[in-house]
């Protein structure tokens, strides 16, 4: 049967993975409010496409962080790829790279840092969880910058790992077989079978609760890197990480597995983005699956999307080629939707061009006469 969406990789992925493994991937926190919504609050927003536009050239290229890529779509960090298929993270940089956009590399990947690099070329940036012993992280983010990364992504809503209950019901851990690449050689790259949640132990007995805005500026002091604050899902906060000195922002719930009940991040982004005010970069991470939620993201203030799930759900389904296949259907789609919206580049996609449903009924502009 041949795939003509990207949804239709979640099924291919269920069937030819462990239960185990399926489950950690798809499923959310406590009663997956969040993680139905985060797909549901796309379609509470509309297009308002304009008509009779020379759309013959469409260009989706963009700039972040001064990088220039192919279209606002990027891979978001997922952990332990591994697990989906042999190739795991080396299959989804390749893809990546191939594709002209930026992937994300875990923390947690089954592939190291070098590993990563050693695939060729590619604009990656590097997800960071912060551990409890501090030259860990310091050791981390320099093996990071001299393998080439160009970015940390610091994750900043996971204190604590949020209940997601069939980890619990599965006594999830990482195979026998893989580690975690990038802490290997540290001891901490082997997770223990627990009496729940084998990653929920790892992260109480490693991550550092204490971690605050404090730690973003001692970031700034180990590395020159940027640093994208992910994880951010209020204005107040928003505000707080421009003082902080972040260099952008991914509006991000985590793909809905750490705090059930918080907003959709299509409905969390356009605060976020007012309160920015344009000094940085907002990005939107989660519940996107078609090229129309990329325009409506972008609609709404932000300068590129990332997907998770897709990845590891194609790359469980069909390796490298799932992945490339991933990110041409959205990139199609995505310039479908421009082309029959009247958008040629993507300056020209405005807030005029959607209409949501939290809109006031005075909320469109008055015609110009």
């Amino acid at each position: 049967m041949e795939i003509t969406n990207v949804s239709e990789y979640e099924a291919i992925a269920k069937q030819k993975l462990p239960k185990m493994v399926y489950d950690y991937y798809a499923s959310g926190a406590e009663d997956q409010w969040t993680l139905q919504e985060n797909r549901n609050a796309f379609s509470r927003i509309l297009f308002r496409p304009r008509i009779l536009i020379d759309v013959s050239k469409i260009d989706m290229t963009t700039t972040v962080l001064g990088f220039k890529i192919s279209m606002p779509i990027m891979l978001a960090p997922t952990a332990m790829q591994k697990m989906a298929h042999p190739e795991g993270e080396y299959a989804t940089a390749r893809a990546a790279s191939a594709a002209g956009t930026i992937m994300t590399l875990s923390s947690w990947a089954t592939s190291s840092v070098e590993e990563v690099a050693s695939t060729g070329p590619g604009i990656r940036f590097f997800q960071l969880y912060v551990y409890r012993d501090r030259n860990v992280v310091a050791q981390l983010v320099r093996r990071a910058e001299r393998a080439g990364f160009k970015a940390i992504a610091l994750t900043v809503d996971t204190p604590r790992l949020g209940r997601r209950e069939a980890d619990i019901k599965n006594r999830f851990t990482l195979p026998p077989f893989l580690t975690l690449k990038n802490f290997e050689g540290l001891d901490l790259g082997k997770m223990d079978k627990a009496d729940d949640s084998g990653l929920a132990s790892y992260v109480a007995g490693q991550i550092d609760r204490t971690l605050s805005w404090k730690d973003v500026k001692w970031l700034q002091t180990i590395t020159s890197l940027p640093i994208l604050v992910k994880g951010v899902l209020t204005a107040e906060d928003a505000r707080i990480a421009v003082q902080a000195g972040a260099a952008g922002i991914i509006v991000s719930n985590h793909g809905a597995r750490q705090l059930d009940y918080v907003p959709a991040t299509i409905i969390a982004l356009e605060e976020v983005v007012k309160a920015a005010q344009g000094r940085v970069p907002v990005f939107l991470d989660g519940g996107v699956r078609r090229g129309t939620d990329v325009f409506k993201a972008l609609a709404l203030g932000a300068s590129g999307i990332f997907i998770g799930r897709p990845v590891v759900f194609s790359l469980a389904a069909e390796g490298e080629a799932g992945v490339r296949k991933v990110l041409s259907m959205l990139r199609e789609e995505f310039e479908l939707t421009m082309a029959l919206s009247g958008c040629r580049s993507l300056k020209e996609i405005t807030r005029q061009h959607i209409v949501t449903d939290w809109d006031s009924p005075h909320a469109l502009p008055a015609p110009r006469l």
